[in-house]
C-alpha cells in the first residue's frame, strides 16, 4: 500500500464516538441520544452549516487540557491504522476556552498528545491553528499570535468557516503576521462559495494550499494559477458530498483535476463527522492515481 498523509484533519471532527461517550460521562454531561447519532453527518445531510453541527458535541467535551491531549492521541493511532505515515491535525484553540483554558493551553494540549502519539506509532505529525471566518479580525490575530509563540509545535495556520456568508480579506493582519514569521498558510474556500474565494485566498491572504477547492474547475484561469504556482488542494470527497459542495462522489472533480496536472491531495476533513479514512476515501481509484496523489501531499506538507 502507498503510504498516506493526510493534510486536512479537524481534531473536534474526528474524535472517536467512545471517546466523546466516555469524556462526557466523566464530565458529567447528559448526551441527548446515541453518540454515533450526535456526532456523525446523516447521508442527507445537504449543507455545511448543517455538518457543521454534529462538532457541536465534541468540542463540547474538549473543553479541559486531559480531553484534547487524549482525542489528539488517538487521532495519531488511527492514522497508523489507516496506513497514514504522515498527518496534519488543526483545530482553532479559542474554542477551548469555556472552562478558562487558555489557548496556549490548549495549543501545548494537543502537542502533548501528538507527541505521545508519536513515540507510540512512529507517525509523523503537524499541528495547524484555524482562525474562523465568524469572528473577528482581533481573535484571527490573537491565534496567529498563539501559532508563532509555539513556533517549535506548530506548522501553520488556517482560515475555517463558511466562505459564502463570511469573506477572508478581514483576517489578513492575522496572515500578514504568518507570513512575516514565514509560518506557511492554508485557507478554506471555494467549498461553499465559488471561485472568486479562492482567488481572495491566494491573493489576500496568500495561500499555499485550499482547503476544499472543489470549484476551481469553473474558472479555467484559476485552473492555470493553481498548477502554475503549485497551490495544493485538499480535497475530502466524502466531506464534500455531506457538505452539498458536490452533489456525488461520481461528480467529484478529484480525479480528473488530477488528470489535468493540479497538485490534488486526498484527506476526510473529520474522520468522525464525515464518517470516513483515507482507505474509505481512495475507494475506486487506481494505484496510479493515489500514488500521484499522495505524491502531491508530501511535498505540500507544511511539517516534515
Amino acid at each position: 500500500m502507498t503510504p498516506r498523509y493526510e493534510l486536512h484533519c479537524h481534531l473536534d471532527g474526528s474524535v472517536r464516538p467512545g471517546t466523546v461517550a466516555d469524556l462526557a460521562r466523566r464530565q458529567g454531561i447528559t448526551l441527548d441520544g446515541p453518540v454515533e447519532r450526535l456526532v456523525t453527518a446523516p447521508a442527507g445531510c445537504g449543507t455545511l452549516s448543517r455538518f457543521l453541527t454534529y462538532i457541536d458535541v465534541p468540542l463540547q467535551v474538549l473543553q479541559t487540557p486531559d480531553a484534547l491531549s487524549r482525542a489528539a492521541r488517538e487521532l495519531v493511532e488511527d492514522w497508523q491504522a489507516d496506513g497514514v505515515v504522515y498527518g496534519e491535525v488543526r483545530f482553532a484553540p479559542q474554542l477551548h476556552g469555556r472552562h478558562g483554558m487558555s489557548q496556549d493551553e490548549a495549543v501545548e494540549a494537543v502537542a502533548e498528545g501528538l507527541a505521545a502519539g508519536r513515540a507510540a506509532t512512529g507517525v509523523r505529525t503537524g499541528l495547524l491553528l484555524c482562525c474562523l471566518r465568524h469572528q473577528t479580525p482581533e481573535e484571527s490575530l490573537s491565534v496567529a499570535e498563539t501559532a508563532l509563540r509555539h513556533r517549535d509545535k506548530v506548522a501553520g495556520l488556517d482560515l475555517a468557516g463558511d466562505e459564502r456568508l463570511y469573506p477572508a480579506a478581514p483576517h489578513r493582519a492575522a496572515f500578514d503576521l504568518a507570513h512575516a514569521a514565514d509560518l506557511p498558510c492554508t485557507v478554506h474556500a471555494g467549498e461553499a462559495a465559488g471561485p472568486e474565494s479562492m482567488w481572495e485566498a491566494i491573493d489576500v491572504l496568500g495561500a499555499r494550499r485550499i482547503g476544499h477547492g472543489v470549484r476551481c474547475a469553473a474558472d479555467a484561469a484559476l485552473l492555470d494559477r493553481l498548477r502554475h504556482d503549485r497551490i495544493a488542494l485538499e480535497m475530502c470527497p466524502i466531506s464534500n458530498v455531506l457538505t452539498g459542495a458536490v452533489p456525488s462522489l461520481a461528480a467529484h472533480p478529484a480525479t480528473r483535476l488530477l488528470a489535468a496536472g493540479l497538485p490534488v491531495t486526498v484527506s476526510t476533513d473529520a474522520r468522525t463527522t464525515a464518517g470516513t479514512t483515507l482507505a474509505r476515501e481512495f475507494e475506486g481509484w487506481t494505484a496510479e492515481q493515489e500514488e500521484l496523489a499522495q505524491a502531491h501531499a508530501a511535498a505540500a506538507a507544511f511539517g516534515n
